[in-house]
């Protein structure tokens, strides 16, 4: 495994792992509330290192290893800091992947620095999801409250969202307009998601201005794709995008 190393950004350190090789580099971004050692990235990784391939894993401020306190971070202070360590770390071409929430920040991240970024792979991808992914009361109980705290279906911890989130994703929408995405976009999505639609990722391949785009959705897969065979899948789709470019 890469060293764990730490990246400055505004007086808090960012934690990563970065691991040298060929490129583009492969940048995982992960879910709302998972950091970079989730099975998904570690897996992907283990694949890099055998393929000799680059691969750079991190944790958003106040996730993981990383720095700051969970509920003071914004999706913008995550899309910051996502841009700063390609910056920073990468400085070159890379392909994202981007899981869940990561895959509203992988779209974020194509959008700012399109001619650095080859290609995406959105794992069940959930850009705006702080507009789909809430009831009327719930909305209300943020912005009244100034958090939300649910029992979480992945692990013990509850799921919170704060108003700071909540108000910051709502600035950041992408699924209102088209996309001006022009490198090839692979979308994997299971049809027993219970937490992102599938619909969300057929949106997204009709709103993003590429012309190479796939979906797959998997029919007996959940919101994790965490089993052998969709990680069997997500390194197929990510090996096959990188020899295509």
């Amino acid at each position: 495994m890469p060293e764990l190393k730490f990246l400055d950004r505004d007086g808090r350190r960012l934690a990563y792992r970065f691991r040298e090789g060929d490129g583009p580099a492969i940048i995982f971004l992960p879910g709302y509330m998972s950091d970079m050692d989730g099975t998904k990235a570690l897996a992907l990784d283990a694949w890099a290192e055998a393929q000799g391939r680059a691969m750079l894993r991190f944790d958003y401020g106040g996730c993981g290893q990383s720095e700051g306190a969970f509920e003071d971070q914004a999706l913008s202070d995550w899309w910051d800091d996502t841009l700063h360590v390609i910056d920073t770390v990468v400085r070159g071409p890379c392909v994202i992947v981007g899981s869940s929430m990561g895959g509203w920040l992988m779209l974020l991240t194509a959008l700012a620095r399109s001619t650095q970024v080859k290609g995406l792979v959105g794992i069940a991808a959930a850009p705006d999801f702080t507009s789909w992914g809430f009831s009327d009361s719930e909305k209300a109980t943020i912005r009244g409250m100034g958090r939300l705290e649910e029992a979480s279906p992945h692990g013990d911890q509850p799921y919170v969202t704060t108003r700071t989130f909540w108000e910051s994703g709502e600035k950041l929408k992408l699924l209102e307009g088209p996309i001006d995405i022009r490198c090839p976009v692979r979308l994997l999505h299971g049809l027993n998601d219970d937490d992102v639609p599938f619909a969300i990722s057929l949106n997204i391949m009709d709103r993003v201005r590429s012309s190479d785009v796939q979906a797959t959705l998997i029919k007996d897969g959940d919101h994790r794709l965490s089993r052998d065979s969709d990680i069997a899948l997500l390194i197929r789709t990510v090996g096959g995008l990188l020899e295509a470019l």
